[in-house]
């Protein structure tokens, strides 16, 4: 019997069962799918080398739907630290006003003002520490590629930048800032500052916390409406029971929901469907998958440009409202340093990605089996609203290649095919089409009221009709904040783990 157990050591997981261990008095069991390394000498360089994604060796394996009759890879992390632990490295925060929103939701402990302080307590910023919005302590270093470390085509997207009028930002985290700048980073070198990294390799040496790898969580146990613990099996598929007064889910937004409707938690009409017995039907598990929508122009680098593919693959970007929008800094325009192959074509791309998404996608379960991967649709640009403002932005991206220092360095386009019309109307069809997930998917255990029939727990992670079960990651977000929810993900951690040491009673301890 276990004080608390946390499933899945990922960004929200790994943070919760550092901050919960800190009292000596509660035994912690951190269970994670994938393998652990125990110290950077035994941590593979795919996790080590953050210039790139690790999207094979430490990965699920997941396919989505991003729009309709269209499968692809949907990489996510399958490790102590888990898609921190393989991620781009990106350390930002959204908008103010995304908090506020889910505050105005029926989640008033989430407004800007009661996460600021979550979020200045994550992080170490390396540039901006002494900033009344930053914190210089954390955990979590940060900081972000100064000009000379930019590479050519960085320094030409910043230039370019100006050139169309964009404002310069050397912080894009400050709460106020829009514009180009130096992207904020969790990395230091080439070494990238997972949440095991961060969090996990200090509290692991406390003799309260056991970090237990290798190991698929099969289903929730229930009691009545009381949850007992977990049904795990390991790597040789011995099951076993393990027991606790209070279970975490961090499984991530992908996981939770297949997790919870194999325990019996879900829509009745898909637990019907696979022959599992419905414990609480909950038609919000699995709904309102929320995500940035994104899509590239390639373009083809002239001759004598130098495209390598072991430099870092990000270092800038473009926070920026679109024309029209009500929503400020919807939008973002990043520099990528390379695309296509090694040994292939000297190619980089321009992504616009859609920040502030109003289309809803899903995820459903493929079977009961707890070894298969779920649905995951996420239904991108069926919204007009999306597809309308993702337009815009694609033709803001188009101008960089036409323009200043950036565009010296086309020689022509790769993608979209340059004889190929270019109205709205065209673009729609694409972004229609092709549009592709910036891998931030959110929200399919959403966090409200109990009056919202959508809201499976409320806004201290706590199930509504279920106890002794809290939900904690980034699936309880009720959108996808203006930013790579990295950061965001943590802070949850951060929140919800100080929730469950300081007011244990909260939690049923």
């Amino acid at each position: 019997m276990y004080d608390i157990i946390v499933i899945g050591a990922g960004s929200t997981g790994s943070t919760i069962a550092s901050r919960v261990s800190e009292d000596p008095n509660r035994s912690v069991l951190l269970i994670e799918a994938g393998p652990d390394y125990a110290n950077l000498e035994q941590t593979p360089f795919d996790l080590v080398n953050s210039h790139q994604n690790s999207m094979q060796d430490h990965d699920w394996g997941f396919n989505y739907e991003p729009t309709r009759n269209r499968s692809v890879s949907f990489p996510r992390g399958r490790v102590t630290g888990g898609s921190s632990a393989v991620n781009t490295t990106i350390a930002l925060r959204g908008m103010p006003e995304d908090y506020d929103e889910w505050a105005d939701l029926g989640n008033d402990e989430w407004c800007w003002d009661k996460v600021l302080p979550a979020f200045k307590r994550l992080e170490r910023d390396l540039d901006f520490g002494d900033a009344g919005y930053h914190g210089d302590s954390g955990p979590i270093s940060i900081r972000r590629y100064p000009n000379d470390e930019l590479l050519p085509q960085h320094q030409a997207f910043l230039e370019t930048a100006s050139d169309l009028g964009y404002a310069a930002c050397a912080d894009a985290n400050d709460p106020e800032g829009w514009g180009a700048g130096p992207q904020p980073m969790n990395k230091l070198g080439r070494l990238r500052i997972s949440c095991a990294v961060a969090y996990l390799a200090s509290a692991r040496i406390r003799p309260n916390l056991t970090i237990r790898a290798n190991t698929l969580v099969r289903r929730l146990v229930l009691n009545g409406n009381r949850c007992t613990g977990v049904e795990v099996e390991n790597q040789s598929g011995e099951v076993e029971t393990l027991s606790a007064r209070l279970v975490v889910l961090s499984a991530g937004a992908l996981m939770s929901p297949p997790i919870l409707m194999r325990s019996g938690i879900g829509p009745n009409s898909q637990l019907t469907q696979h022959s599992i017995d419905t414990l609480q039907d909950e038609p919000g598990v699995g709904a309102n998958l929320s995500d940035h929508p994104a899509l590239s122009v390639v373009c083809m680098a002239k001759g004598g440009a130098i495209i390598d593919f072991d430099s870092p693959i990000i270092q800038t970007i473009l926070r920026y409202t679109t024309e029209g929008s009500d929503k400020r800094n919807d939008m973002q325009i990043e520099q990528i340093s390379y695309a296509g192959r090694p040994g292939g074509p000297p190619l980089f791309a321009i992504a616009a990605c859609l920040e502030y998404q109003y289309g809803r996608g899903e995820i459903r379960l493929r079977s009961a089996d707890p070894h298969a991967h779920p649905i995951v649709e996420a239904r991108f640009c069926e919204d007009d609203r999306d597809t309308a403002r993702l337009v815009k932005a694609f033709k803001d991206t188009l101008a960089f290649t036409r323009t200043g220092a950036l565009g010296d360095m086309v020689d022509s386009l790769a993608f979209p095919d340059p004889k190929r019309p270019m109205d709205d109307e065209d673009i729609a069809q694409l972004v229609r089409k092709l549009a592709g997930s910036g891998y931030h998917p959110c929200g399919t255990v959403k966090m409200g009221p109990i009056a919202d029939p959508e809201a499976v727990v409320d806004q201290y992670g706590c199930c509504h009709r279920l106890e002794n079960l809290v939900v904690a990651d980034a699936s309880i977000m009720p959108f996808v904040p203006r930013a790579n929810i990295n950061l965001t993900s943590i802070m949850i951690g951060e929140k919800i783990g100080e929730w469950i040491r300081t007011q244990p009673g909260r939690y049923g301890l």
